[in-house]
């Protein structure tokens, strides 16, 4: 995030603008699967990256219309620009791209060791950029303080098991987030990401604290992506207390408040749900799925990209648009069922992807990690699993590229 779109953040209050509503712009780019992010310069000035259609497109009038500049095989993880030129791209396909004019063209970037996937970014300044990975395991985080000419890379796997969003304040203060070893975790630095402290963690082994939010300087927002609870985390003094509040989707990602009531989560299976009580009660708006990130500019300008692109505005007069839910992609058979001694897991793979198979008892505790496999092409793949486990429920969490399931086994 820009530092100047972090000193607009810091402007916001409760007051609400009549009439200010989220909708789905009219002619959001049409890719077929889901913008995993979004990224604005300014008001006018924005691109967005889809994920299963590894495209990058670029809008130059506050997203009334959009251009195609990138396409590639793969997944697209996010975007993020230091300026109107340079700007980087992160794949969970082990690709890292680098435009320096606005765009138009991308180059790969090379990184010893190779990172395989970036899953957040955040610019700061003029010449710093941040990067983390992954969803999967291990952790990293990359750095360049050069415009992207080089970077620097550091093993973060002391400090959490995967990563998938990082939020800096300035180049040297800032967090990460994503899965620790005992529940998801948020970490904060303080000299550049040298060192990093936990300053959270949800205690609950599997869990991944997916997107930040940063208001007034010291109010921090995350959403939390789980098998068994989503959840809204908070705290209103930098992190030294939080409180937790539930939220209706297990896979929740997208998160983002305009003050420290009202605010909106969204997720893999969900759109937009909007509270006005700093998440006690949630309400559906009817629009949108698939949310992933949303992006602030002003107290009543913002953006969030999920399956479609979407604005928030002033909604007088606007005609209502309709939005299409997330297509599921993958089809998973579990056979026989009940399991017995032996789990067999059949998944139809439709896409280049990432996948964790992970179990769980049925009130949502970590069992153990099955596998971490790379899907290299469309197809279908056979995984069978020894099963020592006494007789009743289970869940199989399935993690990919295009999102997390669960399905219920029996042990007999």
């Amino acid at each position: 995030m820009k530092t100047s779109l972090l000193l607009i953040l810091t402007l916001f209050t409760a007051s609400i603008t009549l009439g200010q509503d989220w909708i789905e712009l009219p002619n959001s780019p049409q890719d077929g699967t889901r913008f995993d992010d979004i990224f604005f310069l300014n008001e006018n000035l924005g691109w967005a990256a889809n994920g299963g259609g590894a495209s990058v497109w670029k809008t130059e009038d506050g997203g009334d219309s959009w251009e195609l500049q990138f396409e590639d095989s793969g997944y697209f993880r996010n975007i993020e620009f230091i300026n109107e030129n340079v700007g980087f791209l992160g794949t969970l396909n082990n690709k890292f791209y680098r435009t320096v004019n606005g765009g138009d063209d991308w180059e790969l970037v090379t990184i010893d060791p190779s990172p395989s996937a970036i899953c957040g970014m955040d610019a700061v300044g003029d010449n710093t950029i941040y990067g983390v990975g992954a969803f999967f395991s291990p952790a990293y985080l990359i750095k360049s303080t050069d415009g992207g000419d080089t970077f620097t890379y550091k093993d973060m796997s002391d400090y959490a098991d995967g990563l998938v969003e990082i939020l800096m304040m300035d180049e040297l203060h800032g967090y990460t987030s994503g899965r620790g070893f005992d529940g998801g975790v948020i970490l904060e630095t303080f000299d550049g990401g040298d060192t990093w402290t936990e300053i959270f963690s949800t205690g609950l082994v599997g869990e991944y604290v997916w997107k930040l939010q940063v208001r007034d300087g010291n109010k921090i927002f995350g959403s939390v992506e789980s098998a068994s609870q989503g959840k809204l985390v908070k705290s209103f003094d930098g992190g030294v207390t939080w409180e937790t509040k539930n939220f209706l989707d297990t896979s929740v990602q997208a998160v983002g408040f305009i003050s420290d009531t009202r605010g909106w989560m969204g997720g893999h299976n969900t759109g937009f749900y909007e509270t006005n009580d700093g998440g006690d009660t949630w309400t559906s708006l009817d629009l949108g799925a698939s949310l992933n990130r949303f992006v602030f500019l002003s107290d009543d300008l913002a953006y969030c990209a999920g399956n479609k692109i979407y604005k928030l505005e002033n909604i007088l007069g606007v005609t209502d648009f309709t939005s299409t839910g997330l297509v599921e992609d993958i089809k998973v058979t579990i056979a026989p069922m009940p399991v017995s001694d032996q789990l067999n897991v059949l998944i139809e793979f439709e896409h280049i992807d990432n996948v964790l198979l992970e179990l769980y008892d049925a009130q949502g505790k970590f069992i153990k990690r099955l596998v971490r496999d790379r899907v290299d092409q469309a197809q279908q793949k056979q995984y069978s699993f020894e099963f020592p486990y006494t007789s009743g429920t289970y869940i199989l969490d399935i993690h990919t590229n295009y999102g997390k399931r669960q399905k219920v086994l029996i042990k007999g």
